[in-house]
């Protein structure tokens, strides 16, 4: 009878926004004008540094792809969160749910390394200026690049093999995509190993990123702090703002969500980091890297004028 039950969940079916009734429309319509905006501002932000050759630096090189990351992040959750709000209980099957998860982790994963980096970048630029161009050449920026999402696939294919060996049950997850522990709630039998096996997964790629970049902006203060001039440090902290800010809202709403004790965890508490991580931090990269940043604000001048003329 057990091994009946075992074999018979093929699909899922998400709960997603279900217990706010007749305000899902309203959410719809916030979720979708977020998410314009979002994949506007990250096109934007890769189109410019492709083009204009004032931003063809590592700083901008990592930003771009952290951008290109990003849009492919928000793609393989918010649409179909989006479906779910205008058409109720879509199942989604096994292999689906699956694929959903690993590139979710994979780029969430990556978005960590990918900020690390930009804190690496701002390290080697305020400390070590004579030999930026050859702390980070091109080589130095891609093995950054490739690391990160490295890093991303090997965690990725480690939680989402350990997480679908498992047996499940239920059905009905709790949440408006494929994360780790609404799944996991799911499976029929204990599931202490897997727990272990994410917790230390979270750990390392929450963790080492935020070590290492709190090391990286030590030396950088330090450095700051050695400067002359008034108006030299401000210009040289105004180069961290954008990136500080970011790393900030990205590691907050990430150790919240994934390091926080199990008893503290509850639906509403889980939809609404979720909301913050999948589609409001996505669009802050955006926001913050064009209105708080010089150089891109006078890129995309460049560009509008080139179009109008």
């Amino acid at each position: 009878m057990q091994r009946k039950n075992l074999t018979e969940v093929t699909e899922f079916i998400f709960l997603g926004f279900s217990s706010f009734g007749k305000h899902q429309t309203t959410l719809f319509v916030v979720f979708l004008t977020v998410y314009i905006f979002t994949l506007a501002g990250n096109i934007i932000i890769v189109t410019i540094t492709c083009v204009d050759r004032h931003l063809h630096t590592p700083m901008y090189f990592f930003l771009s792809t952290l951008a290109s990351s990003e849009t492919v992040y928000t793609l393989v959750i918010v649409p179909r969160m989006l479906s779910s709000l205008v058409f109720y209980n879509q199942p989604i099957s096994l292999p689906g749910c699956a694929t959903q998860m690993f590139f979710f982790v994979t780029l969430a994963i990556n978005n960590c390394f990918l900020l690390t980096a930009m804190g690496y970048d701002r390290f080697v630029a305020i400390c070590a200026p004579l030999r930026y161009t050859v702390m980070m050449c091109k080589r130095m920026c891609a093995s950054l690049v490739c690391g990160s999402f490295g890093t991303g696939l090997m965690m990725a294919t480690l939680q989402v093999t350990a997480m679908f060996n498992l047996p499940f049950c239920g059905t009905v997850v709790d949440h408006f995509f494929c994360d780790i522990h609404p799944v996991m709630k799911l499976s029929c039998v204990d599931t202490t190993v897997n727990e272990i096996i994410n917790y230390g997964v979270s750990s390392f790629v929450i963790l080492v990123p935020i070590g290492l970049i709190t090391i990286s902006y030590i030396l950088i203060i330090y450095s700051i702090l050695k400067i002359a001039t008034a108006d030299g440090r401000k210009k040289a902290f105004a180069t961290c703002a954008s990136h500080l800010t970011v790393v900030i809202v990205h590691y907050g709403c990430a150790s919240i969500a994934y390091l926080k004790p199990k008893s503290e965890s509850s639906v509403e508490k889980d939809l609404l980091l979720s909301v913050t991580y999948t589609i409001i931090t996505p669009l802050l990269n955006p926001v913050v890297y064009s209105l708080r940043n010089k150089e891109v604000k006078d890129a995309l001048r460049r560009a509008v004028g080139r179009s109008v003329s």
